[in-house]
Parts: C-alpha cells; sequence; structure tokens
C-alpha cells in the first residue's frame, strides 16, 4: 500500500490527514506528483514508450516521474523516480514550475546529465524503449510525445 501525504490548495501538508492510492482524494486535498525532463549534456532530450499493459500504453513520454510517497519532499520524489525510472542518478535538477489540477500538485524538474545515453535502464512494467531526440524533434514532436502541463509551457520557452 502507498501511503500519501495529504495537501491542501496552497501546497501545505496537511497535518494528521494522509492519502493512499487507489483511494479517492477527497475534496479540497491533493497530493503531489514530481516529473522530471531529462536533458543530455549534448542537448537531446529522453523519451521512453510507455509499457502496453498501463494506461497510455505505447504512447511516448518526455517524462520520468511519480507521485510522492509520505514524507517525501518535491526533490527527494523527482531523483528517487528518476533513478526508478531511467537508472539515471540525479545530480543537477533545476525546479521549472508547478501546477495545481483537480487532485494534484505537480512540481516540474529538468535533469541534465552527461550520464553514457546507452546506459538507461527502463523501469519494468513502467516502459519499453527509450531513445534520445533533439530538442527540434522533440519540439517538432510534440503532438505526439506526453507532455505534463508545465513541461508544455517550459518547452514553449525554449522555443522563444
Amino acid at each position: 500500500m502507498e501511503i500519501w501525504n495529504a495537501y491542501d490548495a496552497d501546497f501545505k501538508i496537511v497535518e494528521g490527514k494522509t492519502l493512499v492510492r487507489g483511494e479517492e482524494i477527497p475534496q479540497g486535498l491533493y497530493h503531489l506528483v514530481c516529473d522530471i525532463l531529462v536533458r543530455h549534456a549534448d542537448g537531446s532530450y529522453l523519451i521512453m514508450r510507455r509499457d502496453p499493459r498501463i494506461h497510455c500504453g505505447n504512447f511516448w513520454q518526455a517524462t520520468a516521474g511519480g507521485s510522492a510517497l509520505f514524507g517525501e519532499s518535491p526533490r527527494a520524489c523527482a531523483m528517487r523516480e528518476l533513478k526508478e525510472e531511467t537508472g539515471i542518478a540525479a545530480r543537477d535538477l533545476a525546479e521549472v514550475g508547478r501546477l495545481k489540477s483537480k487532485n494534484t500538485h505537480y512540481v516540474e524538474f529538468l535533469c541534465v546529465t552527461d550520464q553514457d545515453k546507452d546506459s538507461v535502464t527502463l523501469q519494468e512494467g513502467e516502459t519499453v524503449d527509450f531513445r534520445w531526440v533533439s530538442k527540434e524533434e522533440l519540439l517538432l514532436r510534440e503532438n505526439e510525445i506526453m507532455l505534463v502541463g508545465r513541461m508544455q509551457q517550459f518547452l514553449d520557452e525554449l522555443k522563444a
């Protein structure tokens, strides 16, 4: 069972309340999700194909990420999720934005890495393939690659 902190609309932890993955989140409460866009030192971006057995299977996604565990900060969540889903141990994470949806606070990060591109390890049950694409290809294919709220805005800013 995965336990999460409950947050209020202002991104403050609600003391004495917890949320459980798979259970409905009560109105007025939020959970925390972190997404990480990975850019290699050479300027290319990591994209991964989602496992066909999960939600949005076979789609390419431009971020790693997931829900923060109870007591986990946004940065710690991002570092854990990135390591689990890609094998990349983040040394340089920059927060690029925050977004709030119906019951989720999203914190978006950019990871810049110089790790060997062939050393990416995919998390079984999450992703089945990966590739590195140029910024231009990522921007050209933005309608084909899954991006979450703030990351789309971040990429729009890269066009300028």
